[in-house]
């Protein structure tokens, strides 16, 4: 199954109720590819392994300033990509840094190991776990201003290098909620490995018809009704579920970021909007376009035979995540297939397509014991030496010109804001339970509804707003 996806980008980062997303055929939240809700079919996650605590084995250091060697301790969260790089980072940033030892621990339940010894006052330095994990230390430590700003180290030079941290973080992924949690422009999270998300096609279906991407809708439109003739639809998705990110770049697309964190935020009439409603009759016109057999496979148990439409070319477009193409590997597909992956196009004629991404986060507690000697840690995440440890692991960081140093399907992805998209983050703010109420399944499950024919758009729309009238006063 797909990588669950439930982490990462809640706006104010608190939410474990955020939304029904991409994930595991798209009924749970979503998380970025690292997390633990969010390896692929769970595997590596759920895998019974022991506690592990990885300590690199540096000589002793060397003295500091002080006449005292320094201990950072480096909490990681152990997800698909292996322990084995934390050690490795662990190790690059010793030998760069004299008189440190990293004392590191690696853990696929990370909460259950570092979590008594906060209770008792003993905490790490630095912590790599995302948002939107069952345990919700994150959010908790979040909701007690419990964190360190890291706005500081955004213009901290990075170590071994000569250029800014904020230089080489990829535009757009230090001023989303993902990262600035209260909204006050304040940084308490850095965004670490991201997965972007947007349309798989077949390359090869187009080169064989000799047809153009579409980057407009019109032309979307266009290639809709000329692929009809063929007997192939233009658009298929896994699940509802799916239409999480790909809801969020279109809203964003329709209206900026300031309509897109409105409706993030349950903004009174926001979903009623000239913006919004653009987006909703956009998703029913698709819905003409969508493969008939789309709404009787989107279930846990055959999603993956509307995967297997785009493959077979019987459908053009699917929503998805750089997970996919792993997932399908050992499907059968067309003579000539080949991994075509795009932008979801602009919704306002003259701009550019729109990718949501998935991202984990890396932060300080506030009673960490060596705050600086944290900053500069995490300053060393963006080095092209720490990223390209990360990377041989399959955990890419979001720092510019990296898609550059890829290969294969991965140089295709990752080079998705290389190539102009808008990177799109945050989902919907945290709210106390409302019962009967559940923006996820409101927003995204009544698409079946609407491809189906059960339901209008104009209806749809209207319970979405009615949804975020109940949930905005219960915002946490």
């Amino acid at each position: 199954m797909k990588r669950k996806l439930l982490s990462l980008l809640l706006v104010g980062a608190m939410s474990a109720t955020m939304f029904a997303g991409c994930g595991n055929g798209g009924t749970d939240t979503n998380a970025p590819a690292d997390d633990a809700s969010n390896t692929a079919d769970g595997a590596a996650a759920n895998s019974e392994a022991p506690v592990e605590d990885v300590s690199s084995d540096s000589e002793v250091p060397e003295d500091d300033a002080s006449g005292e060697p320094q201990t950072l301790k480096v909490a990681a969260f152990e997800g698909g990509y292996g322990a084995d790089m934390w050690s490795e980072v662990a190790t690059a940033f010793e030998d760069s840094h004299p008189g440190v030892t990293v004392e590191l621990t690696v853990d696929k339940q990370l909460e259950d190991v570092i979590s008594p010894s906060m209770r008792a006052g003993d905490y790490p330095d630095v912590v790599h776990l995302a948002t939107g994990r069952d345990a919700a230390l994150t959010e908790t430590l979040t909701k007690e201003k419990a964190l360190l700003p890291l706005t500081d180290v955004l213009d901290m030079t990075v170590p071994g290098e000569s250029v800014t941290v904020k230089d080489k973080i990829i535009p757009g992924f230090v001023d989303t909620l993902g990262t600035n949690p209260y909204g006050d422009g304040v940084t308490y999270y850095a965004p670490m490995f991201y997965s972007p998300c947007g349309l798989f096609y077949n390359a090869g279906l187009f080169t064989e018809k000799g047809w153009t991407v579409p980057t407009t809708w019109d032309e979307m439109w266009e290639l809709g009704d000329k692929a009809k003739e063929e007997g192939i639809a233009l658009f298929t998705y896994p699940t509802t579920g799916y239409f999480d990110a790909f809801t969020y770049a279109l809203l964003s697309s329709a209206g900026g970021s300031d309509f897109y964190n409105s409706c993030m935020t349950y903004e009174d009439g926001i979903w009623e909007s000239e913006n919004a409603t653009k987006v909703f009759e956009l998703i029913g016109k698709l819905a003409g376009y969508t493969e008939g057999t789309t709404v009787a496979n989107a279930n846990n148990e055959n999603f993956t035979k509307n995967q297997q439409l785009i493959l077979d070319n019987k459908a053009i477009f699917c929503p998805n995540g750089t997970w996919l193409p792993g997932e399908m590997a050992e499907a059968p597909r067309a003579d000539g297939f080949e991994w075509g992956f795009m932008a979801v196009p602009a919704v306002n004629a003259g701009e550019s397509g729109a990718s949501f991404t998935f991202f984990e986060q890396m932060w300080i507690p506030a009673e960490a014991a060596n705050p600086d000697l944290a900053k500069e840690f995490v300053a060393y995440m963006y080095s092209d030496e720490a990223a390209a440890i990360f990377a041989k692991a399959g955990a890419v960081q979001p720092i510019e010109g990296m898609s550059d140093t890829l290969e294969g399907d991965n140089k295709l992805f990752y080079s998705i804001y290389d190539n102009g998209a808008t990177a799109v983050m945050g989902g919907f703010a945290s709210t106390t339970p409302v019962e009967g109420v559940s923006m996820a399944d409101t927003l995204f499950d009544t698409v079946n509804s609407i491809v189906s024919g059960d339901k209008t758009v104009a209806d749809w729309q209207a319970a979405v707003e009615a949804a975020s009238d109940q949930l905005r006063d219960a915002m946490e």
